[in-house]
C-alpha cells in the first residue's frame, strides 16, 4: 500500500507526529493521497476571513506595549479587511501613531478544542480610507458585513481603516500550518462551498457511510478499509477517517473538477460516489 505521506504539496504543510505537543491529537485533516489537491494556504485564509466579521486586532501603544482588541470588519474584493474605529478607542489611537497592525481571525464553524481549529493572522499596514482610492468601496464593504455599524459610522469620531495585507500565517489545527504572501492572499478567493460543508458532512456520515467507504477503497488508497467517515470537505474533495485492519487511518479523495458554484458540493459528491462504485466493481479499470 503506498505511503499516505508522500508528495505533500504547499497546500498541506504538515509536521510529523513527533513535532506535536505531548498528548495533542493527530491532525484532523489527513495528508493528501497521490495526485490529490486541497486548498492552498491563501485559499484557506480567504475562506476563514470570508466566514466571519469579527477578530482580534493587534496594535502597538506609543510606549511599545502590544495591545489586542476585539473588532469587526468587512473585506474588499482582494480580502483586505476594513475596520470602523472610534478615535476614543486605544487601538485607533495606536494606529494613528504606528500604522503596523495584524488581525487574527478564527474559523467560526469550529467547535471543541480551540487549538484544533483553523485560524489566520493577517499582518501589514493600515491606511485611512480617505487616503485610499477605495474609500467608497471600503465603507460599503464594512457596512455590508456589519450592518449595525450604520448607527455610528458617520459619527465624527469614527474612521474607516483598511489593512493592506503584507504577510499571512494560516494554521489549520494541530500539525497543519503555512505562511503566504499578501499578493497570493489577494489573488486567491474564498471557497464557495464552505457554507454548505457542515450540513454536507452530517448528511454524508448519517446517510451514506457505504458510499464513503467505496470512495476510500477506490480512490483513497485503502482498499482494505472497513469503515469510513467524512471529517471535512472543500471545493476540491473530501477528507475521510478510516477504520482498517491495521487501525485508524486517514485519506483524501478528490473530485474530478474544482467546484466553482456555492451549490455544487452535492453534485460533485454524487459523481464521486458513482465513480467509486464503478471503480470497485471493475478494479482492472482503475
Amino acid at each position: 500500500m503506498p505511503s499516505q505521506t508522500e508528495n505533500q504539496p504547499e497546500a498541506a504543510s504538515v509536521v510529523g507526529a513527533h513535532d506535536l505537543p505531548e498528548g495533542a491529537p493527530l491532525p484532523k485533516v489527513p495528508p493528501i493521497a497521490r495526485n490529490g489537491r486541497r486548498r492552498t494556504p491563501a485559499e484557506e485564509a480567504r475562506t476563514i476571513i470570508a466566514g466571519t466579521a469579527a477578530g482580534s486586532l493587534a496594535t502597538l501603544s506609543e510606549d511599545g506595549t502590544p495591545w489586542a482588541s476585539l473588532v469587526t470588519f468587512g473585506t474588499l474584493d482582494d480580502g483586505s479587511p476594513v475596520l470602523c474605529l472610534s478615535h476614543l478607542a486605544e487601538h485607533a489611537r495606536n494606529l494613528e501613531n504606528n500604522r503596523q497592525a495584524s488581525l487574527m481571525v478564527t474559523d467560526p464553524t469550529h467547535t471543541g478544542d480551540a487549538l484544533a481549529g483553523g485560524r489566520v493572522t493577517l499582518a501589514g499596514r493600515v491606511v485611512r480610507s480617505d487616503e485610499s482610492p477605495d474609500e467608497k468601496s471600503a465603507r460599503d464593504a464594512h457596512l455590508d458585513a456589519v450592518p449595525s455599524a450604520s448607527m455610528y459610522a458617520d459619527f465624527n469620531d469614527f474612521t474607516f481603516w483598511i489593512l493592506e495585507v503584507g504577510r499571512v500565517r494560516w494554521v489549520g489545527g494541530y500539525g497543519r500550518m503555512d505562511s503566504t504572501s499578501g499578493a497570493d492572499y489577494a489573488a486567491a478567493e474564498p471557497d464557495p462551498v464552505q457554507p454548505q460543508v457542515p450540513d454536507a458532512i452530517s448528511h454524508l456520515n448519517a446517510d451514506h457511510p457505504d458510499a464513503l467507504l467505496l470512495m476510500a477503497r477506490a480512490f483513497g488508497e485503502y482498499d482494505d478499509a472497513t469503515e469510513a467517515a467524512c471529517t471535512s470537505a472543500d471545493r476540491y474533495g473530501l477528507d475521510l477517517a478510516l477504520e482498517t485492519p491495521a487501525g485508524k487511518r486517514a485519506t483524501r479523495v478528490n473530485f474530478t473538477e474544482r467546484i466553482d458554484l456555492p451549490n455544487g458540493l452535492r453534485a460533485a459528491t454524487v459523481d464521486l460516489a458513482r465513480r467509486a462504485r464503478q471503480a470497485v466493481a471493475q478494479p482492472s479499470g482503475r
